[in-house]
């Protein structure tokens, strides 16, 4: 397969973005980066990171493929070769009628209710101090001391901060993840400090929202792959917000249907087709 050429703002940014291109898992891509780019300063000078990439050819699709078996085909039963021998298993049949209706009167495991909605608490004055103070010293222990940092109460009732500054890209990290530590550590700070549930939203650079987007394209292609290829596709790993966003994105879409499965942090995203 010929190469593709993706360029975006961040190097992770253009990773995705050919996830998304070539409807690929990450352990399904091959890369090579042209240009790693550059923030600038103050954003002057600023260059967006390019790569070229395919999928790999030495791995096969099996790997993040199930295949879906269709529910019409069953098991043909073996006929009887003679009258005597249908007529002693129907008589073996008939002297366990116990068993028979152990199985049949075996529970049904119902699947589990879906969670409530956890009730925010109102965000208290001096919650918001705690978290800013906490971001900033950590800020400050990485060499970041002059990130802008402004906080508000959103409209679900979060504490939602953002930090403005300079080369914010390695406080989002790959994908996300020291973003996500560190929204997950400053929700420790804001519910340590008042009563009720308080939840904490840390964002820059608009990464929230230009993540959501990118991921419910990759849902949008991975149902169409799924529709085409009539299997299974089981998604990279992936955070609970983020598996949040593919369930979302695909729930109005009576073709397929998503669940998850594994456990933390490891757990997936299978996306699968609807049987009608």
């Amino acid at each position: 397969m010929e190469y593709i050429t993706v360029s975006a703002k961040t190097l992770d940014d253009a990773i995705t973005e050919a996830l998304v291109q070539l409807g690929v898992t990450s352990d399904q891509l091959d890369y090579e980066v042209i240009e790693k780019g550059s923030a600038g300063f103050l954003g002057i000078g600023m260059k967006q990171a390019v790569i070229k990439a395919r999928r790999k050819e030495t791995e096969p699709e099996e790997k993040i493929i199930e295949e879906i078996v269709e529910p019409e085909k069953k098991e043909i039963e073996k006929k009887p070769e003679n009258k005597h021998e249908g007529s002693k298993k129907a008589s073996k049949n008939k002297k366990k009628p116990e068993k028979q209706n152990a199985a049949a009167e075996k529970p049904v495991e119902k699947p589990a209710e879906p969670k409530k909605e956890v009730e925010l608490a109102k965000v208290e004055d001096q919650t918001i101090e705690a978290c800013e103070k906490f971001i900033a010293d950590v800020m400050n222990a990485m060499g970041m001391e002059d990130v802008k940092i402004t906080s508000s109460v959103d409209e679900e009732g979060a504490l939602a901060i953002n930090m403005d500054g300079a080369h914010m890209g390695i406080l989002i990290g790959k994908r996300g993840q020291t973003l996500d530590s560190l929204q997950y550590l400053t929700n420790r700070v804001a519910n340590k400090m008042q009563d009720g549930y308080v939840r904490v939203k840390l964002d820059t650079e608009d990464y929230r929202r230009r993540r959501k987007e990118t991921l419910e394209n990759l849902a949008r292609n991975i149902a169409g792959k799924v529709k085409r290829t009539r299997r299974a596709v089981v998604l990279e790993p992936m955070n609970p917000y983020e598996r949040r966003i593919i369930h979302s994105a695909l729930q109005s879409d009576p073709a397929v249907s998503t669940h998850s499965e594994g456990e933390e942090p490891y757990r997936r995203v299978v996306v699968t087709l609807v049987r009608k």
